[in-house]
């Protein structure tokens, strides 16, 4: 998110053509970004899923919110233009989500999940 806003910052206008929609195949395009849109959410409704778990840990619970929380406010500990050492915090907040996430992610977790993701998502539209 932060990065987004500092691209964004940055580039004061963004040149773009515009295709005619006899140039873009619509259906697969649709298609493309449910695919993309899937596979981006699944972390995310597996990570709601273990907060809304009741045999999850609290203390799990507490560590998946900050990092979630962390990713997601604009404000880091190390900004995120200064080259390299900008991602540095992000990526131990990712870590010990993902950490969390393989270490407390039951089989119960990933079929809510996958329900909650067909829901949202569905592949046959």
């Amino acid at each position: 998110m932060a990065l987004l806003v500092a691209v964004l910052a940055m580039s004061e206008s963004v040149d773009a053509q515009v295709l005619d929609s006899t140039v873009v195949d619509e259906a697969l395009l649709l298609k493309l970004l449910r695919r993309a849109g899937r596979t981006m959410a699944r972390p995310a409704l597996e990570c709601l899923e273990l907060l809304l778990d009741p045999d999850t840990p609290v203390t799990a619970k507490f560590t998946v919110l900050a990092a979630l929380t962390y990713l997601l406010v604009p404000l880091d500990l190390i900004p995120d233009f200064i080259p390299v050492a900008g991602f540095s915090d992000d990526l131990v907040a990712v870590t010990a989500l993902l950490g969390l996430c393989t270490r407390h992610r039951t089989p119960a977790v990933r079929m809510r999940a996958q329900r909650r993701l067909d829901r949202w998502f569905p592949m046959n539209r």
